[in-house]
């Protein structure tokens, strides 16, 4: 091969990479749009002027969310290692936050896009990453669902319907996890076509595996429901605010929502997971801060992604095999 065909053929490559990444990006930004629009929408019709909240408590918030995500990204960090990858930890934190902007679009397939894109490598298979994140997504709903079904169940005067959903979502989303289930699941879909060595990495799926998924991700839901505590303390001049006694209902309603939202495959679980926190928490704080701290949540947690998410792409770049045997 010439030079100059070497040349087009590199050219060519670069353009169309160049087009993935702007469709990707004007998708991400209509999703985002969107959510800030709706948002908007909701404080003008409660009356709430976003110059009277109380910004140091949405700032402490959005750190709760981003801490909270951060099992998450480990869990998915030991799982590539466990199916035979070698990236690095700061590689896959960027992947995993940056990966997250792409739930904003319809369908959230294009996490799993923007993630895989980001953590493959001469040391991570492009098939291998993708599975990979299908293992920690499903283990995060599973585990939300039952963190959110176990508090629920413990709290008094709950409405059994939610107790009901989130055992339900539990079931849906935990049984893929379970590493035999996953594994036959993955062999059935014939993904070894795609990389004949699939077997040999999903064998490193297993119980002790998705032990330390679970009791990393629950660490993780307890500090969503600190993130709505800190949201809810926000709204000036509400009467009834959530205490920290409120933590078991906050957690439960926090993490039963992001499962429904995420099953719901609507951008962001845009409208899903206010049905859920808004019902749960208007019986004992009322209909303001219930809708409110709802709407706040959703505007905090996009602020702290993009903002994070931002910093980590431009601030680490991916490191090239021969960097690393330096």
């Amino acid at each position: 091969m010439t030079a100059e065909v070497k040349g087009r053929k590199s050219r060519t490559t670069y353009w169309i990479k160049f087009a993935v990444r702007a469709v990707i990006l004007a998708l991400v930004a209509w999703g985002v749009w969107r959510t800030a629009l709706k948002a908007r929408g909701e404080f003008a019709d409660k009356g709430v002027a976003w110059n009277e909240l109380h910004w140091k408590w949405l700032g402490l918030a959005m750190l709760f969310y981003l801490v909270g995500m951060f099992p998450s990204c480990v869990f998915w960090w030991q799982t590539l290692r466990a199916m035979g990858q070698r990236p690095t930890f700061r590689e896959t934190l960027r992947a995993f936050y940056v990966g997250h902007l792409g739930k904003y679009v319809p369908g959230k397939a294009l996490v799993v896009v923007i993630r895989t894109t980001l953590i493959r490598s001469e040391r991570v298979d492009t098939t291998v990453a993708a599975t990979s994140v299908f293992v920690e997504t499903l283990t995060l709903m599973a585990v939300g669902a039952v963190v959110a079904g176990g508090l629920l169940a413990a709290l008094p005067r709950t409405q059994p319907g939610f107790i009901l959903l989130a055992l339900l979502l539990a079931v849906c989303a935990g049984l893929p996890t379970y590493p035999p289930l996953f594994r036959r699941a993955v062999r059935l879909l014939q993904v070894h076509r795609a990389n004949p060595d699939i077997d040999r990495a999903i064998d490193g799926l297993n119980a002790k595996l998705m032990g330390l998924g679970w009791l990393l991700i629950s660490v993780g839901f307890l500090c969503f429901g600190l993130s709505l505590w800190a949201t809810a303390q926000a709204i000036p001049g509400a009467a009834t605010i959530p205490t920290l006694n409120d933590l078991p209902l906050l957690t439960a309603a926090v993490a039963l929502a992001l499962v429904a939202g995420f099953l719901s495959l609507l951008p962001g679980g845009i409208g899903v997971r206010e049905l859920v926190v808004i019902p749960l928490l208007q019986p004992q704080f009322g209909p303001v801060v219930a809708i409110i701290s709802a709407v706040l949540l959703r505007v905090s947690w996009l602020a702290a992604e993009l903002l994070f998410a931002g910093i980590l792409y431009f601030a680490v770049r991916p490191q090239r095999a021969s960097r690393l045997r330096e």
